[in-house]
């Protein structure tokens, strides 16, 4: 990059990263599109082309020295048998004639019979493939599909090195056969240990997970949305399923913010800015990652862009542009179940993910295999943990009976527990709230526990715990009131005096 910057006479601000997430370790390189000056930075089309590939060249081989033709030949004879797009077939598509390779005819020069051996070798790979057929002795024609589905192959090979990697940080091993990669939400639900979260497209905004599921299989899921993803981290259990229809947050930002069918860039950044909860304070950005969403949706013909500061949002927005991501099949519905990994679970005084399926009865579906098996052996330690703080009891028939309203005893305990710690840092009383009782108060912040997530909301020199909802999200700080019933809160919300359900 200093040399970029020599060659364009200006200072850049840049940052780059490292990826080896793919069969060729690469850079990506991020370019602010200023220069030391504060004007665009206009840089020649053809020094981007080849250019910077050039400089890069010429500098790592002023380090390494220069790549021998022995060590060209061994790079070229490893590719061979690779199922990905190599430069061999590159080369052989930009020599063939219609399709159509001809080489019957052997070079004089050495090169050239090295290069035709080469190529012959990869042939008789490809034609067991199916991707090239031999009409006659050294004839063959390359199929149409060739390009295509070998970089097809080699995508699916990165992604298998990706879980691999993934399994091999938590220290499990899992035959590739039982790998499964979703490239769109899967049809039927899929609950597992998170063990891998990355950009699936390292351009955009989307995300993979990569889930060690229940059912023995070990599965990549690419394409989430980043909003929907934020809570499920490393280790994290999760389910996810077909699109559930309800839209993207986003979305609803947007429908929030327009007035009379016109969203208004200016207004949402006014609202966001007034409300001071955006991370970072970054409130250009994130008002601008909802542009973002409209110009996609403006290409699809469900928004009108009328200028730079409005867009136009027909009546029936979240319902056409939740068809349009279930029509490109790549938003999948995702529930973190518990933020708890089994260990955390398994000595957890709450309402843990294991004892809802304790209660519930539910084996069925784990397969005895992988996570699978380490789910049913965290029940049975579950099970013998309940036993012994007195919450179940094993029967002359080895049955386990389990202590009235014991999810609802459990949640209580835990809550009054983390209740209490949390009274003593912040100098203030903690109040639990009794089934059908009203809370309110301001709503500020939340708090992780084995039964769930709930929200923090204070009131004079007290404050309460209760079950957190999405609804309250954009709330905090702010005042808040809702009604207790059960394991669940009503909350009602509303602008200035009026009330809303």
């Amino acid at each position: 990059m200093a040399q970029v910057e020599a060659d364009l006479g200006t200072k850049l601000d840049w940052v780059a990263v490292n990826h080896h997430n793919t069969g060729h370790p690469h850079v990506h390189v991020v370019v602010n599109g200023r220069d030391e000056l504060g004007e665009d930075l206009v840089i020649n089309g053809d020094y981007l082309a080849n250019g910077i590939r050039e400089r890069a060249s010429e500098l790592v081989t002023l380090e390494l020295g220069p790549v021998t033709e022995i060590e060209q030949r061994r790079k070229l004879v490893a590719e061979i048998d690779q199922d990905r797009f190599t430069r061999i077939d590159r080369a052989m598509l930009a020599e063939a004639n219609d399709r159509f390779l001809d080489l019957r005819h052997e070079p004089d020069d050495p090169r050239g019979q090295a290069d035709r051996t080469l190529r012959l070798r990869r042939l008789g790979k490809l034609g067991d493939m199916g991707l090239a057929t031999e009409h006659a002795p050294g004839v063959w024609e390359l199929s149409e599909g060739l390009e295509p589905t070998l970089r097809e192959m080699g995508e699916r090979g990165d992604i298998i090195r990706t879980m691999q990697k993934a399994l091999r940080a938590e220290g499990a091993e899992r035959d590739p056969m039982s790998f499964a990669i979703h490239d769109a939400a899967p049809a039927t639900p899929i609950v597992g240990r998170v063990i891998d979260k990355h950009l699936s497209d390292e351009l955009g905004e989307e995300l993979t997970l990569v889930v060690d599921g229940i059912d023995g299989r070990t599965h990549h899921v690419a394409g989430m949305d980043a909003a929907r993803v934020a809570e499920a981290r490393i280790g994290s259990i999760v389910e996810i399923g077909p699109p559930d229809g309800t839209g993207r947050p986003s979305d609803r930002a947007i429908v929030g913010i327009a007035e009379e069918g016109v969203y208004r860039l200016s207004r949402h950044l006014e609202q966001a800015r007034f409300e001071g909860r955006v991370p970072g304070g970054d409130y250009d950005g994130f008002v601008a990652s909802h542009v973002r969403r409209l110009e996609a949706l403006r290409r699809a013909g469900i928004v009108e862009r009328i200028d730079a500061d409005q867009w136009r949002i027909p009546d029936d927005f979240t319902t056409r542009a939740a068809a349009h991501d279930a029509g490109r099949g790549d938003r999948a519905n995702i529930r973190v179940l518990s933020t708890f990994d089994l260990d955390r679970q398994i000595g957890a005084d709450g309402a843990t993910w294991l004892d809802r399926r304790l209660v519930g009865g539910v084996v069925s579906d784990l397969v005895p295999a992988g996570f699978g098996e380490q789910v049913r052996e965290a029940m049975e330690r579950r099970w013998d943990r309940l036993i012994e703080q007195g919450d179940a009891v094993r029967r002359p028939d080895g049955r386990v009976s389990y202590r009235r309203n014991l999810l609802a005893t459990l949640q209580e305990r835990e809550v009054a527990r983390i209740g209490a710690d949390l009274a003593a840092t912040k100098h203030m009383q903690f109040r639990g709230a009794a089934d059908g009782e009203t809370v309110s108060g301001t709503f500020t912040g939340t708090a992780q526990l084995s039964s769930g997530k709930f929200a923090i909301v204070e009131k004079s020199h007290e404050f309460t715990l209760v079950p957190w909802r999405p609804v309250i999200e954009r709330r905090l700080g702010q005042e808040v009131t809702g009604i207790m019933q059960g394991a669940s809160v009503s909350w009602q919300l509303g602008r200035n005096r009026g009330l809303e359900l």
